[in-house]
């Protein structure tokens, strides 16, 4: 069976913030069923009610600052370790062999909450084509997107990015993602959600709330002038381990 959830995430203005740490403070929940689906094999996949706690903007003092060197070396890589980055990451934290529990993300729609306006909307193609062959797929494909949306994007307030994922077949405990957006390594946002617990062998559809906080009209400026020197690093964690990391960059200059 498939399930669905949504969170909602918060988040500052962090242009005058020296050093971006963690905080997750009064999470509360909240979670429905969706429709029924089956397993690659035709078995039904199981049902439950998934919680997604609610995201925080993870900016308070208190974490040490981190560098993408420090983390290149180590062997896990926490939540702490990510929200003490200064700037966007060069490279890929983790390769695809650490995602152990065989999560996929297959769908990614982002909406404007007030109108209900589609803005952007993405679909993994399957692994299997028409005449039943494997297809071979890049083990990085998927772990970056490039957006392109009009100036109107950065006043808007509020966004929900819905992502259709399956896990395989062990249970996720405490599933978890950091992203963080910068312009020109300037920290811009940081979010934290949580998704709780998946169960193995199961499709979920989650949309995540992203409250954005108002951006100068200089920034806002600036930021449709350079067009992809807005980026983003999405971090996922399960029990506090780094199992994924995705990569965007955003172009504000459309329709100009």
């Amino acid at each position: 069976m498939s399930y669905s959830c949504t969170g909602r995430g918060n988040s500052q203005d962090l242009s005058s913030a020296k050093k971006p740490a963690g905080n997750n403070p009064d999470r509360d929940t909240g979670g429905t069923d969706s429709s029924a689906d089956t397993s690659s094999n035709g078995s039904p996949k199981q049902t439950a009610a998934m919680k997604v706690k609610k995201g925080c903007n993870s900016t308070d003092v208190g974490v040490p600052v981190t560098t993408e060197e420090d983390l290149l070396g180590s062997t896990v890589i926490t939540p702490e370790d990510v929200l003490g980055l200064q700037k966007i990451t060069e490279n890929y934290l983790c390769s695809p062999d650490e995602n152990v529990y065989n999560i996929d993300f297959t769908r990614f729609k982002i909406r404007d909450m007030e109108t209900a306006t589609v803005l952007f909307e993405i679909t993994k193609p399957p692994s299997i084509d028409k005449a039943g062959e494997k297809r071979d797929i890049d083990p990085n494909a998927g772990r970056f997107v490039r957006y392109q949306f009009t100036p109107a994007f950065l006043r808007l307030r509020q966004v929900g990015a819905t992502v259709e994922f399956t896990v395989g077949d062990m249970p996720i405990e405490n599933f978890r993602m950091i992203e963080r957006h910068y312009f020109r390594e300037k920290l811009l946002k940081s979010f934290d959600f949580e998704f709780g617990f998946c169960m193995p062998s199961s499709k979920n559809t989650c949309e995540h709330i992203y409250e954005f906080p108002p951006l100068s009209e200089d920034i806002i400026r600036e930021m449709v002038l350079h067009p992809y020197e807005t980026q983003s690093d999405s971090f996922y964690f399960v029990d506090n381990k780094l199992v994924m990391h995705n990569k965007a960059d955003y172009s504000y200059n459309g329709g100009t």
